[in-house]
């Protein structure tokens, strides 16, 4: 007792401790990942299931494999697990016969109150006697039902062999024309001879029984081969008849029971045969001929009153066996409808006992404290929470001792954690999916909640399309909690997982919209227009707009809409737009490295490698930027002379810099400024390519100076032992993990030379062909414009000129056809390119800039998935 008491209040000390030395922010944010701490376990082994269970329950800690030298087959429960995948196979036996009867399972939501209180070793026992009955009830069931199927077809074989018999029976007493022979009905046909002549079967041995004959069924498949092997041994020593046996004759007996016999490939297919021959020897080789290639052989009388009250006796006892099926078949079916009634739950205990046997393989058993001891990553801000599930785990436990939770330093990298919520979770998958970020590196999926939608949206821009989008959309977030489970469909599936995604995306597609002034490629007049047109015109003249001093106050003036030059107008201004949110996105995306290089304690790179890489990009591209701004600004009709083209304007300043035309200046002291530019930017180049490889041969210097060892947590050099125990001794709430020091690899400064001209080349080559690849939000959004006003006008368009009945009914079938086209082309596929383009933008123009990755994704312990059937289960049904 004294022993526990001293435990309990070391627990207690180590709480208080941890609560005043780590202090954590309130809120999670997305800028990075969760802190993460290395905790280590100390849990008796009376709570240890009780733990395991309140943490899978918990979902916040992941533990590692303090037992990596130990063989699976090996370890402390590996009888428990065993045990567990013993009674999976009996529950999916069981499963597989429910499924295959047609019975409904009662979902997980219905059979949750079957698992109040039922969890650990008890009910595991519990649940594995009576899956051991219900297997041995349902199985001896099984084989009864399928010995009784075999004998139904015999049975059923032996009635089609007597029918067909006494037919052939019947044909040769009245000399019938079509009685088939084996292969030849020449006269070279010994035993055919005397029946060809007009002799009657009393003669020939019919009736005398001098001709004694063999009848059965086989495969119809074999039946040419069957021909052939008798015709060549017997040597044409044979008489032989054969009939098909109707298709749906014969019952198929169920390869596994409860599986229903139906379909084409599973209707048996056989023919009767009765085979006439002399002699005993040739009798016995028919007969073993026929057992070699399957086929079943019944013993026929000859005599047709015997046959007739066969029959009979066949019939009857056919009857009394499909009764003896039936009822076999509904107490089967009636004990698999009990079983249904929980199988559910029983799938998650089964499920969730081996989780947390299989976390238990994974602690290490303490002697010297008689304890299981574990250790794993956890996000700090939740150790309160762990320690809080460890008291709970004891009290279910019955136990006044709970688990022990330190925190250990390690200089080892945590994996990456991002607490999200179900809006941000479809952005984040976003980001995952291009790679899991560095710990507490900057994490893109904060801002592309906001940049993806709105890339996309900028190729989308449509009002129309932007509504249909956000109210589909909308649809799925009110119906959460209908489709939460999944609806079987993985497209639908996928569609609800971004519903947040694909809703803000819509918001966006409006707001773009409306700054294009298009809806469904018409306009809307929502303030007086900045152009009016002339009153003196003749038809089929060119007119020009006259510029007012009015303003349209938002968005594109609705005067464009079906200008002439419309086109080419609406070219230049999205052309122009990609390039300045292409470069103010690369360039946001380069000044986030700042944060990664103070974040990590590296302040040397924001001059050595964020400095020169801005300068070079905005030298170029920014500056490229703020001409288009400028150009814009400048009214040229007032000026008097035409605007410059800025793209000769770029290829210019590469190929003669200093020298600009009076015609194409666009400033005045341009020459000098561009020249600057081009100076500044050839400097950043040696400027990336020579400063990082000489900081990192700097500080391998200054350490090979100062001799090289090993720094522990407690700064003396190496981590003993004796640290640990020391610490534990203390009370303080924290332990140092004994840690392998890295082997220490050979400084080669032509390894990291290489690995920095390659870098400075991609990063310059990027810029250019990255700034570039923007140019497809232009060119999506021109097509996506053009497919809306064609389709508008191949189809509703001209229905509005037809008038009376006709023209409202084909207003209505245009408006089906335009509007079904509208959602399938313009919306879902064009949506789908737009959606992968803004993809690709982001993962490949964007993260690059900034993005480490190369980290581990939190995997924690937990239930998800555990309350439901295991996939494949009912498919191999």
């Amino acid at each position: 007792m004294r022993a526990r008491a001293d435990l309990a209040r070391f627990a207690h000390t180590l709480v208080h401790n941890h609560s005043l030395a780590r202090m954590v922010s309130e809120y999670p944010s997305l800028l990075r990942s969760e802190e993460m701490s290395l905790v280590q376990l100390y849990v008796p082994i009376d709570v240890a299931h009780s733990t395991v269970e309140e943490l899978a329950r918990l979902e916040r800690i992941q533990f590692k494999d303090l037992n990596p030298d130990v063989n699976p087959f090996q370890r402390t429960y590996v009888s428990q697990v065993r045990r567990c995948d013993e009674a999976e196979r009996r529950l999916r036996f069981l499963t597989v016969q429910i499924d295959a009867q047609g019975i409904p399972m009662r979902p997980f939501e219905e059979t949750q109150g079957l698992l109040a209180g039922r969890s650990g070793a008890q009910a595991l026992d519990e649940l594995d006697s009576r899956l051991v009955e219900s297997e041995q009830r349902v199985a001896a069931m099984n084989n009864s039902y399928e010995a009784l199927e075999k004998r139904a077809l015999e049975l059923e074989e032996a009635r089609q062999v007597l029918i067909e018999t006494d037919v052939f029976f019947r044909e040769a007493s009245t000399r019938h024309d079509e009685i088939r022979t084996s292969f030849d009905e020449g006269a070279s046909a010994p035993l055919l001879g005397d029946i060809e002549a007009g002799r009657g079967p009393e003669e020939s041995g019919f009736g005398g029984f001098e001709l004694e004959f063999v009848a059965g069924t086989i495969d119809r498949a074999r039946m040419p081969t069957f021909e052939r092997v008798l015709w060549r041994v017997l040597r044409g020593n044979l008489y032989m008849n054969y009939a098909e046996i109707d298709d749906s004759a014969l019952p198929v007996p169920t390869s596994e029971a409860g599986s229903q016999a139906g379909g084409e490939e599973k209707k048996l297919r056989k023919n009767v045969f009765i085979i006439f021959a002399h002699g005993q020897e040739l009798l016995d080789k028919i007969r073993k001929i026929a057992e070699s290639m399957g086929a079943t052989l019944f013993s026929i009388d000859s005599n047709a009153d015997k046959r007739e009250e066969k029959l009979r006796e066949v019939t009857a006892r056919i009857e009394d066996l499909n009764s003896v099926l039936y009822n076999t078949n509904q107490t089967r079916r009636t004990e698999l409808l009990k079983i249904a009634e929980s199988i559910t739950a029983w799938w998650t205990i089964v499920r969730r006992e081996k989780v947390v046997f299989a976390t238990l393989n994974l602690w290490q058993w303490d002697q010297g404290r008689k304890t299981l001891v574990a250790e794993g990553w956890a996000p700090t801000r939740d150790l309160p929470i762990i320690q809080a599930a460890l008291r709970q785990a004891s009290e279910d436990a019955g136990t006044s001792v709970s688990g022990i939770l330190h925190e250990l330093k390690t200089h080892k990298t945590p994996p990456t954690f991002h607490r999200t919520n179900k809006f941000t979770e479809g952005f984040q998958a976003i980001i995952d999916a291009y790679g899991v970020g560095a710990y507490q590196e900057i994490n893109p999926g904060l801002f592309t909640t906001i940049t993806f939608p709105f890339l996309f949206a900028v190729m989308f821009g449509d009002i129309g399309h932007g509504v249909i989008m956000a109210a589909s959309a909308f649809a799925l977030i009110m119906l959460e909690s209908k489709f939460k489970k999944g609806t079987g469909s993985e497209i639908f599936d996928t569609f609800y997982f971004g519903r947040y995604i694909i809703f803000l995306m819509g918001l966006f597609a409006i707001f773009t919209g409306f700054m294009y002034n298009d809806i469904f490629s018409l306009s809307l007049n929502l303030a007086k227009s900045q152009f009016r047109w002339p009153t003196d015109f003749k038809e089929g003249d060119l007119v020009e707009a006259i510029q007012t001093t009015n303003r349209y106050p938002f968005g594109l003036d609705p005067s464009w809409h079906g200008a002439a030059n419309a086109l080419i107008f609406t070219n230049s201004l999205k052309m122009k737009m990609s390039i300045v949110m292409g470069v103010i996105h690369m360039s946001f995306a380069i000044c986030l490295q700042v944060l990664n290089h103070l974040h990590f304690k590296k302040p040397e790179l924001i001059w050595a490698e964020f400095l020169p890489q801005i300068l070079f990009m905005e030298s170029i591209f920014g500056y490229l930027l703020l001409c288009i701004i400028y150009k814009w600004s400048v009214n040229w009709e007032e000026v008097g002379k035409n605007p410059p083209n800025l793209l000769n304007m770029l290829i210019k300043l590469f190929l003669s810099p200093g020298n600009v035309a009076p015609e194409d200046q666009l400033y005045p002291g341009q020459a000098t400024v561009q020249v600057f530019l081009l100076l500044l930017a050839l400097v950043c180049v040696p400027w990336m390519l020579c400063t990082k490889p000489y900081l990192l041969w700097k500080e391998h210097q200054k350490i090979a100076e100062q001799g090289y060892h090993g720094i522990g947590a407690n700064g003396n050099g190496a981590i003993a032992a004796e640290d640990h125990e020391e610490s534990d001794a203390e009370g303080g709430g924290h332990a140092v993990v004994a840690e392998e020091m890295d082997e220490e690899h050979e400084f080669d400064m032509g390894e990291h030379v290489i690995h920095q001209v390659i870098h400075t080349i991609e990063f310059c080559l990027g810029c250019i062909s990255n700034t570039a690849s923007y140019l497809r939000l232009w060119a999506l959004s021109l097509a996506h414009a053009q497919l809306s006003e064609v389709l508008w006008s191949m189809t509703i368009e001209g229905a509005f000129e037809m008038e009376g009945t006709a023209g409202v009914v084909f207003l209505f079938l245009m408006f089906a056809m335009w509007f079904t086209l509208t959602v399938g082309i313009l919306i879902v596929m064009e949506g789908l390119s737009a959606f992968l383009h803004a993809l690709r933008l982001h993962w490949v123009e964007f993260n690059s800039k900034f993005f480490i990755g190369g980290g581990t994704p939190f995997a924690p312990l937990t239930y998800e998935g555990t309350d439901e059937i295991p996939e494949g289960v009912i498919v191999a049904a």
